[in-house]
């Protein structure tokens, strides 16, 4: 067998034999009954039991050792009401809707084999559980501009990292110094922070605590040691500092800023950035670590923003749109010829599937699914495709394998758990003496806690739609089955009440065919308009909502952002599908051409930018409105020139004038 089958059937089996037992135990008890362990001198299980504890314990198994106070020895008991699931009161509905989130992240997801793990045991015992698509499913496209085929396997590599507390060394590419440096961390959290993946940690190189971005990773992620743990991650590590900060935030505070916001922007800057800074008297206040990602803030509110303070934001914007006006006004630069983009991770990887669900935790759902289709029998006969179906991190070629190693585990004492073998395409499942103690699901892993609290964080709105059922509600039942585990390390799901309330009266209307009447703020507008709309299907593309409707009230194909939207309320009128029609996002667009200086083009060809000869970079735009191309391009700073279409450049020339007058920098100048 191989060491890690071994770890695997002494694992089980210490499990099973400290579950039989139900008292304390000592190390010694352990050796002498537990399957693996007997045949080892004392020096060597010593180092074994440490090390399949601390893994047993990362891995949710809620095992608790103290001290004998007359013996000195230390004693272990494993409480069989902590290793199981408690009975969760989700209705049968809520349950569904989590159904549902599986089948909308189902191949966009990194996480989605856990994910289905952890939905399985909280839907074993369940006989009236639906597996089919809902409707829902169909009515909703989630898309992750950030996943890439390399995605998932960094993911699974820094999961593995994270939960054996192991430092790793991968070549990263530093975008803003432009440059590929071999970085050693130990990795304490992965969050993804709208709509991207990062890694945070202690930097051994840089003696601190810094983010990475995963997508910069080059090449293959390596352990730094052969030790089986190399560190512990300090108690108090809190990753919710690490999310949810504007681009200005980024780094170290060096100053605060006042920005008038005019009109009725003010309730859409209090929403979106509310957690970042504070509005006094239509002033946003906020503290800020970089100027030009500050200024290209400002600049994309095209007039709905003002810089008050500091004087050198003031000075910035001025320069960008005497930048923009300069660029816009002479003639369009000719294009240098593209070229190859280099092959940046400089090593071809490996191909590497999704973060898979740990091998410990799908044993013992294999085995709790197994005792449970023998219910009151003693025996049972499941089809194997069914099995494999369940299953699918179990590769077809080692069902047999996985249902040996079940017949292992054992009790001590050559009391067995079941005994399963594979026949004719169907696995037949004999329970043994001790079979009914596992017959319940166990306690989901940190894994798959996290899996559903990232499902919950990429489509919670619609789960609580599909159940009927705040999402508030859902959240607290399933992280009540989480168990005795810390999970300071998983981000919490940020998702506001005004989201949920939005999306589940627009799928109400998509459900009942009934007209909905929005109150929406276009990114241009300083005062919001009304809009009557058909609504026909809902798209997430991290980290935004979309609705894609026929607006009546304009006569067309709209889609609306839903974090502009102000209200969203049902009405009595009902609405006839149009026949043919499948509204999707910037439907009726047209293309921009927009060229990147040199300084800023790495950063659009992230975005989808080619690379030019000369360093610089260009990229074709899908456009809904001018005046959204009017900001995207003001926001660029002059630091980027439109160059198609060619009658937009002359507007935007005019509009970076007027708009130096509207914000009072015509006059300021750069400091020398």
């Amino acid at each position: 067998m191989s060491h890690d089958t071994d770890k695997l059937i002494r694992q089980l089996s210490l499990v099973a034999f400290l579950m039989a037992e139900r008292r304390a135990l000592t190390a010694r008890d352990v050796k002498s009954n537990v399957e693996g362990y007997s045949e080892m001198s004392d020096e060597a299980f010593a180092r074994r039991f440490y090390s399949d504890r601390a893994e047993l314990l990362s891995l949710g198994v809620p095992l608790q050792s103290q001290r004998d106070e007359f013996t000195g020895e230390e004693l272990y008991t494993l409480r069989s009401e902590q290793y199981f699931l408690p009975q969760l009161e989700l209705e049968d509905e809520e349950l569904a809707a989590l159904q549902t989130a599986f089948y909308l992240l189902e191949g966009k997801f990194a996480y989605a084999e856990p994910l289905r793990l952890a939905l399985q045991n909280l839907a074993l015992g369940r006989p009236g559980f639906s597996e089919t698509r809902t409707e829902t499913a169909s009515r909703v496209e989630v898309l992750d501009p950030d996943y890439s085929p390399e995605t998932p396997g960094r993911l699974a590599k820094l999961e593995n990292a994270i939960s054996k507390q192991r430092t790793v060394r991968f070549e990263y590419w530093s975008i803003s110094r432009d440059e590929e440096s071999e970085r050693t961390l130990n990795p304490y959290a992965l969050l993804n922070d709208n709509g991207l993946w990062y890694v945070v940690g202690h930097d051994l190189d840089r003696e601190e605590i810094r983010t990475f971005r995963v997508s910069r990773i080059r090449g293959d992620i390596k352990f730094a040691t052969r030790r089986e743990r190399d560190f512990r991650a300090p108690t108090d590590f809190d990753v919710e500092i690490y999310r949810g900060r504007p681009p200005w935030q980024i780094g170290d505070a060096v100053g605060t800023a006042r920005i008038e916001v005019r009109g009725d922007t003010a309730w859409w800057v209090k929403r979106a950035y509310g957690a970042t800074g504070k509005l006094e008297d239509g002033v946003f206040v906020t503290e800020y670590s970089s100027i030009p990602q500050l200024a290209s803030w400002v600049l994309r509110q095209n007039g709905r923003a003002v810089p008050l303070e500091p004087a050198e934001l003031k000075r910035d914007v001025a320069a960008a749109l005497r930048r923009v006006r300069e660029r816009h006004e002479s003639e369009a630069p000719r294009l240098a010829r593209e070229t190859p983009m280099p092959d940046g991770d400089g090593v071809v990887e490996r191909p590497a599937g999704p973060v898979a669900p740990e091998r410990f935790a799908v044993l013992q759902a294999l085995l709790a699914y197994l005792l449970a289709a023998c219910g009151e029998e003693r025996d049972a006969e499941i089809p194997a495709d069914e099995l494999l179906e369940r299953f699918p991190s179990i590769p077809a070629d080692e069902i047999e394998e996985h249902l040996s190693l079940l017949n292992l585990v054992n009790f001590g004492g050559g009391c067995y758990t079941v005994y399963a073998e594979l026949r004719d395409g169907s696995v037949h499942v004999d329970k043994e003496l001790w079979g009914d103690t596992f017959r319940a699901a166990p306690r989901l892993t940190p894994l798959e806690a996290r899996a559903i609290r990232l499902a919950l964080e990429y489509v919670g709105p619609m789960i609580a739609a599909d159940a009927h059922t705040p999402l508030s509600r859902v959240r607290k039942k399933l992280e009540e089955t989480f168990g005795q585990f810390e999970l300071a390390r998983t981000p919490e799901p940020h998702v506001g009440s005004e989201e949920v309330d939005l999306v589940s009266r627009l799928a109400r209307g998509m459900r009942e065919r009934k007209l909905v009447e929005i109150e929406y703020q276009k990114e241009a507008d300083s005062e919001p308009s009304t809009r009557l709309v058909e609504p026909y299907s809902l798209e997430r593309q991290l980290p935004n909502w979309y609705v894609h409707t026929w607006d009546r009230t304009s006569d067309g194909a709209r889609s609306f952002r839903l974090d502009r939207m102000r209200s969203a309320k049902l009405t009595r009128e009902k609405f006839e599908a149009r026949e043919g029609f499948e509204p999707t996002r910037l439907q009726d667009a047209r293309t921009a051409t927009v060229l990147y200086d040199k300084a800023i083009a790495r950063w659009a060809i992230e975005r989808g930018a080619r690379l030019l000869a000369d360093g610089s970079a260009v990229r074709d735009l899908p456009v809904g409105s001018d005046e959204w191309l009017e900001s995207e391009v003001l926001s660029l700073r002059g630091e980027a020139v439109l160059l198609e279409p060619d009658e937009l450049r002359h507007s935007i020339a005019d509009r970076a004038k007027a708009l130096a007058k509207e914000l009072g920098v015509e006059r300021m100048r750069a400091r020398a």
